[in-house]
């Protein structure tokens, strides 16, 4: 069953008196329960074409469609109330709340939305990146790696259709780059979540069970794996 879909998706910005393209007309059609890996050198417009999907940012031509709503033209206030319900996001900047402890930043998204926590879920997410003990902890008192980990905790607890991830294991060791990528198969098995990670790993990106190959804004190669 498709979950996603673009047409002609594209983002152009002046440089000075120069437009650049940052995405050339991206054409995807991605199933549910896909395990997307983005991969490219810098610049070849896979941030971009994350930030698009997730709505943090408008194209300047093209469509995006997620469950069959087309989710570019939604008014700010829609697009972040659905993008906190249906999408996670795993930012290079973990973005965590300074003033809320590991577990109050982890269960942020469905505690504003007055929803329950699966607290069966949430103890085997907190088991998968090694942090049962520091649950009351706050950002500053994290490493780098830490941070990082429970930032895509947060992105997966409500456990949303689509997750997107740019470089989530970028500043892990891999004892836990291995865990984390444990975590998100787990997730999109468990649940049947699609997910599209952004990575320069290429052992990440060669666990996933598709590949988009991207070079200059556009997709040159997409690659079923398994």
């Amino acid at each position: 069953m498709e979950i996603l879909k673009t047409v002609n998706l594209t983002k152009t910005y002046i440089d000075g008196r120069e437009k650049k393209i940052a995405l050339d007309n991206i054409n995807i059609n991605v199933e549910r329960g896909d395990f997307i890996g983005i991969f490219g050198p810098s610049g070849s417009g896979k941030s971009t074409l994350l930030n698009l999907l997730g709505g943090l940012d408008r194209p300047t031509a093209g469509e995006v469609y997620i469950e069959g709503q087309r989710t570019d033209i939604l008014s700010q206030s829609d697009l972040a109330l659905y993008r906190r319900r249906r999408v996670g996001i795993v930012y290079q900047f973990y973005n965590l709340i300074s003033n809320l402890n590991v577990e109050q930043n982890i269960k942020l998204p469905l505690l504003m939305d007055g929803r329950d926590v699966d607290l069966d879920f949430y103890k085997k997410i907190m088991e998968l990146i090694s942090m049962e003990d520091r649950e009351k902890s706050f950002p500053e008192e994290l490493s780098g790696g830490e941070q990082q980990r429970v930032a895509i905790a947060r992105a997966l607890v409500n456990k949303p259709s689509i997750v997107l991830l740019d470089e989530p294991t970028g500043n892990l060791d891999r004892k836990n780059r291995d865990k984390v990528l444990e975590l998100l198969k787990f997730s999109n098995q468990a649940f049947k979540q699609t997910m599209l990670i952004v990575s320069h790993d290429e052992d990440l990106v060669n666990a996933t069970n598709r590949v988009f190959h991207m070079e200059d804004g556009k997709i040159i190669r997409d690659v079923v794996l398994k």
